[in-house]
């Protein structure tokens, strides 16, 4: 009876990782042919609801922590097709690159093309691993972010691009083609997951470097052309060291499995590890190649945020954590550590100089995913069991933030953080879903503060020089994200409210990650004990966790903040606005006083950007030349 219940337990699990990877891709054809609104809308919300329920049953299988339990595709009709795809993809790149006079995207994908192309004619017979597929907790915990996260978006893009076709005529209406790439997208990273075989992860890897240069690009304009080609070009550059790893452990050990690379002598395994977590570095936009995802603001809100939040930036990160258990203690590692230290400091300060919101949310996820890299640069285990906490509450509170602002941004027709003064009268309910999403970034106790605390702790135990970077890089992380939350509950004079509906798939995004950011922040614990913990001992032997008077202290503040946002939902008809006393004589009106050389002077309140100081510009530049040497460093050191 075990044996029978047991083989029903693996059928079951083959099937669901199966549906899980191949669900998304039909869904994605099945929405490039569809032209009607109302069948599309039938479409993704079957489709989104099917993976989450894929996603949430996988998280409760009591089996879904065994890896290489069976395969859920027969290997060798999927791997001819992979390679042909592969093929294609590789075709219709190098055409671009042809198309638009780019000749470094055609010599990156030649060079990896031709990589890949003689190992499978070479040595077709010898690629082989144990399992190609591996699921275990940190599998699934990446899994319920790309299933749930992503699946909001794209609930969210229903009724966001149905707007935005019609406030932007100029803009052709692709949207068959943008949901259709939104759903490919989340069947690749999928595959990215589950992945143990380096070929298939690989093939995954492309088809989101693929996915968000047609994102990118989607309205066609010069900026978004020369953007999405900028994001292609690095993604292409991180695409070529990892085929490169590929062959180079396949010559040293006969192996593609990333099981046995990360068991692997590091002798022989730390060169294909470092160079994979470059290509992690570029799919994460660590500075030097931060500029890629900055570019991509010029895209519609959906795509800012699924490439910010739940897919693209978090299987860079993702691979490199998957890799700290080889270059922990090495100088290859230490040097993967120093590019996420100046990409997290440069990126917190460089979102202080920021108006734009979309700015100064792409520099935050910069500068968070640097906090994660530096994670899997020290590669131990208190740095991993924090790394992995950061990448569940960024995924959820950015996404959050993201889709508010592209819902203020349709509203009020501005993305200055400025024009977002008194933002709690104008747009209530908005504000404090944002202000639920900023206050999961960085105040107490919700995550991300208590994941910096690990990280820190990680940091000093490992790399003590190091505790600086997290020191200066979080204070700027406060400053930014305070004044802006000001300006939301800044109020100089009445407001009139703002006439907002939300369509159903925008209302259950919205509500359900600012729920969603809640919930995470007050059972962490929880989630720590069942995924991240299993993980982190199944690798290393030994786990971190929080004590239980920190948990509880914890638990009484997050109960005690719960009354924050309940006591705004109907603040804008309690407030009774008074003048304020303005270091002169008062006026009639509020927001006007007389000065002191009897002229009337208008209030006017504005942020510090600290521009005289440093700039963007500036901050950039040292911080690409620095990261750039580093990275040559890393491989130098993974060389000798």
């Amino acid at each position: 009876m075990g044996s029978a219940r047991a083989v029903f337990w693996i059928g079951d699990f083959v099937t669901l990782v199966t549906g899980l990877i191949i669900g998304p891709l039909i869904a994605g054809l099945l929405l490039f042919c569809t032209r009607s609104e109302r069948a599309r809308s039938w479409v993704v919300g079957l489709a989104v609801v099917a993976v989450a329920a894929g996603t949430l049953l996988l998280a409760w299988r009591p089996d879904s922590s065994a890896p290489g339990l069976a395969e859920p595709l027969d290997g060798h009709w999927f791997a001819v097709a992979m390679f042909c795809a592969e093929l294609a993809m590789a075709a219709f790149i190098a055409w671009v690159g042809l198309r638009q006079k780019r000749p470094m995207i055609v010599l990156l994908i030649l060079a990896q093309a031709s990589l890949l192309c003689w190992l499978e004619w070479t040595h077709a017979e010898q690629l082989k691993v144990g399992s190609n597929v591996l699921v275990d907790k940190f599998t699934v915990i990446m899994a319920l972010i790309n299933g749930l996260v992503g699946g909001g978006i794209c609930l969210y893009a229903l009724q966001y691009m149905r707007g935005y076709q019609a406030s932007h005529p100029e803009v052709a209406d692709k949207r068959p083609m943008f949901f259709s790439v939104l759903f490919i997208f989340m069947g690749a990273m999928f595959g990215i997951l589950f992945s143990n075989n380096l070929l298939w992860l690989f093939f995954f890897w492309e088809i989101t470097t693929l996915c968000s240069f047609l994102l990118i690009g989607y309205t066609q304009t010069e900026e978004a052309r020369n953007n999405a080609l900028r994001a292609l070009v690095m993604n292409l550059a991180g695409g070529l060291a990892f085929a490169v790893a590929i062959v180079w452990l396949f010559q040293k050990t006969g192996s593609i499995d990333m099981a046995e690379l990360i068991r692997g002598d590091k002798a022989l395994v730390l060169l294909p590890a470092a160079l994979l977590c470059f290509a992690g570095i570029t799919k994460s936009a660590q500075l030097p190649f931060s500029s890629w995802l900055l570019g991509a603001m010029v895209a519609p809100t959906p795509v800012s945020a699924l490439l910010h939040s739940s897919t693209m930036v978090k299987a860079g990160v993702y691979l490199v954590l998957r890799m700290a258990p080889v270059v922990t203690g090495t100088r290859a590692g230490l040097m993967v550590a120093l590019v996420g230290a100046i990409t997290f400091v440069a990126g917190a300060f460089a979102a202080i100089t920021a108006r734009d919101a979309k700015r100064v949310l792409a520099w935050s996820t910069v500068s968070n995913l640097g906090l994660i890299v530096l994670c899997g640069g020290i590669g131990t285990y208190a740095a991993v069991w924090a790394g992995v906490l950061l990448i569940v509450f960024h995924a959820i509170a950015k996404c959050l933030l993201f889709l508010c602002v592209g819902l203020v941004e349709h509203r009020i027709h501005s993305r200055d953080i400025e024009s977002m003064s008194g933002l709690i009268l104008n747009m209530p309910k908005v504000a404090i879903m944002m202000l639920i999403g900023m206050a999961g970034m960085f105040l107490a106790p919700f995550g991300m503060l208590i994941s910096k605390w690990a990280v820190l702790k990680a940091v000093v135990d490992a790399y003590p020089s190091l505790s600086a970077f997290i020191a200066f890089g979080s204070a700027a992380t406060l400053f930014f994200w305070v004044k802006w939350m000001g300006k939301l509950l800044e109020v100089l004079k009445p407001h009139e409210p703002v006439p907002i509906e939300f369509g159903w798939g925008e209302a259950a995004a919205l509500y359900g990650l600012s729920a969603t950011t809640f919930l995470t922040c007050l059972f962490f614990p929880l989630i720590s004990s069942l995924f991240i913990e299993p993980y982190v001992l199944g690798v290393y032997g030994h786990t971190a966790s929080m004590a239980h008077g920190n948990i509880v202290i914890m638990t009484i503040m997050m109960v005690l903040i719960m009354l924050f946002p309940l006591s705004f939902i109907n603040y804008g008809r309690r407030v009774k606005v008074m003048d304020a006393y303005l270091g002169g004589a008062n006026m009639r009106s509020s927001v006007q006083f007389l000065g002191s050389a009897n002229e009337t002077m208008d209030v006017a309140l504005h942020n510090y950007y600290l521009t005289n100081i440093f700039s963007e510009a500036w901050l950039s530049r040292w911080g690409v030349v620095s990261c750039a040497v580093i990275l040559v460093m890393m491989v130098v050191f993974a060389c000798l």
